[in-house]
């Protein structure tokens, strides 16, 4: 294919890319497979690979991510991002229909829409491409975040139909509660600390340095609101409806998301109605936003210093009630740790029934001066968990029983211990306290691990009762006679166990990696240490500046890496996984030469003929190491423009050659 073919193909694939992502991620409505989606996005990656001059910034292909910023730059916002004075009582909201019906001549029309509770941000369009992302700030000005909103897939990265040559558009970004929960399931399985609360995740979710972990996590986000164009419409509401032809995903209309009306009794429908159904919805909102509809009316009532006259919020208030505290019982996780759960006497909350509430760790215990029968004021933190949130003192009981944490594990009666810096209790008798066991094995069996198939938490639990397995190298050693005496194991279920557990031992290094378990060491984690140490036995023998060399590997993981390789329990169990057949090391793909075999490179800065990626894929396929810091040990820093100082400090004190990328070039050429 010649250049001209590329680019007619190209354009061809970016428009039919655009075409799917908006019909899937936006209308909801795909006309193609998930496959013939991934197909359409390769064959479009292999031509921007075949053609660099011809990857362009808003290429279908960023989606995915892949670009790290380490530094998100000041922007001042061409139109002041200004907070809503905010209301919490319908009293205030008909004060303000009566202000402002004073300032204004005519009718009024009114625009209730969902105060989502994400991150704002305006992102500018120039010739129908996506230019810049910026969030709030402090109003006046914000930080560019353009890379990472480029992964979001509802914002589009270029316009159809009759857009304004530029303008901005503003919104709110925000984290879908089942990506929250997904992320959160991920974090738990890893042994992390797991996240409070959608908003709080999103917004730090967005400042990442690498956009293709910000890719991973599933951001949405409904847009609003447009700057710098005139002749568009002449109200709010038909603005936004318009906006969704140019191909934003706009708060849907036929779902309450927004709603116009002429009245205080139709505003207030709106706000009882979301009141009540909140709960309902796939994402978070603290509130409702209402604002005059009509372009002139606003311009009338203008803007006082911190915010327009022409729209108010009204603010849910969080929904408490208040019941008794029973007991206090705690769970062990799959890594130890402790976490007390308080059992209340059930009581209705945000629609559903609520027996029970997180205490998360014994500083909480004790801050809440915590009895048994107190009258306790439970709250759904973030919508989602229920958490305790105070005492009702007045009503102790002189008898009340102050809640102590426990100092023994409530499943093995071994020592807690509590690690420096760190809010929660472990049991450390990792292989001895039951939950932990059986919770290990839960993990390594697991959809991201091993995915034996035919073995689930019921059979672990089964297998664990009568003895069989104490840890995940017993699995490859149960027989069919053995797992066909279970209670409800049928012959063909004993089959289909066995098979599994066989069919297991295929599974690529990463999954292994992953599915042992190694605290802090999650999915992402396992795929980068088993690509840059390519087997068990290295990972083993691997210091600790070897593995923080490791792009995103910091201290924290390094150490948990080498005290798990450390412990004689954990060295016996990878031996015994070995003897079985499971696959430890990464089988490696044909290399184009061997020309840097035993070399590492550091690669920093932007480069033309290549990006980073490119050159790190060149490094690899000739037999180089891609490290992510400088050390003595370093063979040579590939350095682009804008090269970071204190790495070509650090690169120049240590002695470490420097390359340009043309030098580079000339040295993979000789």
């Amino acid at each position: 294919m010649n250049q001209s073919e590329a680019i007619e193909e190209v354009k061809r694939l970016t428009k039919e890319l655009n075409h799917h992502n908006h019909l899937y991620y936006v209308e909801s409505n795909p006309e193609i497979s998930d496959y013939d989606f991934d197909m359409l996005l390769k064959r479009l990656q292999e031509l921007e690979e075949q053609f660099p001059e011809l990857a362009d910034d808003n290429s279908p292909t960023k989606r995915v991510g892949g670009d790290i910023t380490k530094k998100f730059e000041s922007v001042v916002h061409k139109y002041p991002m200004l907070s809503l004075s905010n209301s919490y009582s319908k009293d205030e909201i008909e004060e303000w229909f009566v202000r402002i019906k004073k300032l204004v001549d005519g009718d009024l029309e009114y625009v209730c829409e969902l105060k989502y509770d994400g991150v704002a941000i305006g992102i500018q369009y120039v010739n129908g491409q996506l230019k810049q992302a910026v969030t709030r700030g402090d109003g006046t000005q914000g930080e560019n975040v353009t890379n990472n909103v480029k992964t979001i897939r509802t914002i589009p990265l270029s316009l159809t139909g009759d857009y304004p040559e530029d303008f901005e558009i503003r919104g709110e970004i925000f984290f879908p509660l089942d990506n929250f929960e997904k992320l959160n399931e991920q974090r738990r399985e890893s042994g992390e600390q797991e996240f409070a609360n959608p908003r709080n995740t999103a917004s730090g979710t967005l400042k990442m340095q690498d956009s293709k972990v910000v890719a991973e996590r599933g951001l949405d986000c409904f847009l609003y609101g447009v700057y710098g164009v005139t002749g568009t419409a002449n109200g709010h509401f038909e603005t936004v409806q318009k906006v969704a032809d140019w191909g934003f995903k706009i708060p849907q209309q036929s779902k309450r998301y927004i709603e116009k009306t002429d009245s205080l009794e139709g505003v207030m429908n709106f706000i009882n109605f979301w009141n009540e159904e909140r709960s309902k919805l796939p994402f978070e909102i603290d509130g409702i936003v209402i604002k005059v509809n009509q372009y002139h009316q606003q311009e009338e009532l203008g803007f006082t210093a911190k915010s327009p006259r022409w729209a108010i919020a009204y603010k849910f208030k969080a929904e408490r009630v208040e019941t008794v505290l029973d007991t206090v019982t705690y769970q062990v996780g799959r890594t130890g740790a402790i976490t007390p759960v308080a059992n209340l006497q059930p009581v209705q909350l945000g629609g559903t029934t609520v027996k029970r509430a997180s205490l998360h760790n014994a500083d909480q215990i004790e801050k809440l001066d915590l009895h048994l029968s107190d009258q306790v004021f439970v709250e759904k933190g973030g919508e989602i968990i229920p958490k305790i949130v105070g005492v009702n003192t007045g009503a102790r009981l002189t008898t009340a029983q102050q809640v102590i944490f426990i100092e023994h594990c409530p499943e093995c009666s071994t020592e807690l211990i509590r690690r420096e810096g760190e809010a929660q209790h472990y049991c450390p008798n990792e292989t001895g306290c039951p939950p932990q066991m059986k919770g290990k094995i839960e993990h390594f069996i697991g959809r991201k691990a091993l995915d034996i198939d035919g073995l689930g938490a019921e059979t672990v639990d089964a297998l664990f009762e009568v003895g069989l397995i104490r840890n995940i190298a017993d699995l490859y050693e149960l027989t069919f006679d053995q797992v066909v005496e279970l209670e409800r194991m049928a012959d063909k279920s004993a089959n289909n166990l066995i098979s599994g557990i066989e069919a297991s031992k295929q599974k690529p290094f990463e999954k292994v990696l992953f599915g042992l378990g190694i605290r802090f060491v999650g999915e992402t984690v396992a795929k980068k240490l088993a690509k840059s140490f390519k087997s068990i036995d290295a990972l083993k023998a691997a210091s600790f500046d070897d593995l923080v060399a490791v792009d995103e590997i910091g201290d924290k993981i390094a150490m948990s890496i080498q005290a798990y390789f450390q412990e004689e329990e954990s060295q016996l169990l990878v031996d015994r996984l070995k003897s079985h057949g499971l696959i430890i090391e990464v089988e490696e793909k044909e290399s184009a030469s061997d020309k840097f075999a035993g070399l590492s490179f550091v690669v920093s800065g932007v480069f033309t003929a290549f990006s980073r990626n490119e050159l790190k894929e060149l490094i690899e396929t000739n037999g180089g190491k891609n490290v992510g810091s400088i050390s003595s040990k370093t063979s040579y820093v590939v350095a682009g423009d804008k090269m970071g100082p204190s790495k070509l400090k650090k690169a120049t004190d240590l002695g470490v050659k420097i390359l340009s990328e043309d030098e580079f070039i000339a040295l993979l050429n000789e």
